[in-house]
């Protein structure tokens, strides 16, 4: 299996964006925090895991049967809504280290980049030197990103023209991108705190992101003005297997659809087809959602290794599955096929 929903931590990049952090620490009744901002994650141990110990993510990579893990921003620290200079920094930071952990274990590990998406023209300049000098994968970015309004920070859409010389970049460098959203509130208010109750910044946040995500693609043109572009979806794309006949019917219907599904009740799960889909979607019947909607010939193996979630077999013992995923995956990240 190649895993390509892998996240990293790593030591090195400890206190690199300034009073943000991020700061591992210890709190007073032996408990580890993670700092991020004003964010503090109580209670996970991040040294001497999966997450930070190359020699610990390989014995349980070999335990779980991965072949080869694609290690990823942890979405913590995107760092999405810091100075953008600042956020530049941090990504060059965290792209040298990944690169230098990924060299230590070629044939095990890959590497996705930080890139600082607030501010486009710097996110292109890292991304070039991410993949052509670091050798690192893709992008692997969040969905939610300020422009200021005023005083105010507020989100635009993935879909935004200003993103288009971004896409542009990622097809003359041949690049997939990745969109795995970060958890809400790491770096200015929450937004509905009752999404703190149950963990649901995790698990119902998340699903959120993607779903919007996948609508800013498909209703705001991005597939259309970039017909090249390859875009990977984390965690099945949320909500987008339940919702997808009415976001369907929305698109053909709606005032504002756009000509390209205008009229079309076929076009949206068309649109669907150009996309790549993570797998790691939380369970079986969530897998047979996922593939009923859009195949699998575009679907890739995701764990979230180590996480709370981990799922180690996320085609749940389908072989024929997972050899397909393989193939997949391979295809996706431009990367050989085995002799």
């Amino acid at each position: 299996m190649i895993d390509i929903h892998a996240h990293v931590v790593l030591e090195g990049v400890l206190g690199k964006a300034g009073e943000h952090g991020p700061e591992l620490g210890t709190g007073p009744e032996g408990r580890p925090f993670f700092r991020v901002g004003t964010y503090v994650l109580d209670g996970v141990r991040y040294r001497g895991s999966p997450f930070m110990d190359v020699d610990a993510r390989l014995r349980a990579m070999d335990e779980a049967g991965i072949d080869v893990a694609v290690l990823s921003p942890n979405p913590l620290t995107y760092f999405g809504h810091i100075e953008p200079l600042l956020a530049a920094d941090f990504a060059r930071w965290h792209n040298d280290e990944l690169s230098t952990v990924v060299a230590g274990h070629p044939d095990r590990l890959r590497g996705f980049a930080q890139l600082p998406m607030q501010q486009i023209d710097l996110a292109i300049d890292e991304l070039r030197r991410a993949a052509g000098d670091l050798g690192l994968l893709a992008p692997y970015i969040g969905t939610d990103y300020p422009t200021i309004v005023g005083a105010m920070a507020c989100p635009i859409g993935i879909d935004d023209p200003s993103w288009d010389s971004f896409y542009e970049a990622c097809t003359e460098l041949d690049v997939p991108v990745f969109f795995h959203p970060a958890p809400p509130g790491i770096d200015g208010p929450l937004p509905d705190p009752r999404v703190r109750r149950f963990d649901a910044d995790l698990w119902l946040s998340f699903a959120y992101e993607e779903t919007l995500a996948v609508a800013s693609l498909v209703f705001g043109g991005v597939l259309e003005r970039h017909p090249t572009l390859d875009v990977c979806i984390s965690h099945g794309g949320g909500a987008v297997p339940q919702l997808a006949e009415r976001m369907a019917h929305a698109g053909a219907t709606r005032p504002w659809a756009p000509d390209h599904l205008r009229g079309r009740p076929d076009a949206f799960r068309i649109q669907l087809h150009r996309l790549w889909w993570d797998c790691h979607v939380g369970g079986p019947a969530a897998l047979v959602a996922l593939r009923a909607l859009v195949g699998d010939d575009r679907l890739v193996a995701g764990t979230n290794f180590a996480g709370w979630d981990a799922d180690i077999d996320p085609c749940h013992g389908d072989g024929a599955l997972a050899t397909a995923l393989v193939a997949n995956t391979l295809r996706l990240l431009r990367l050989p096929l085995p002799a």
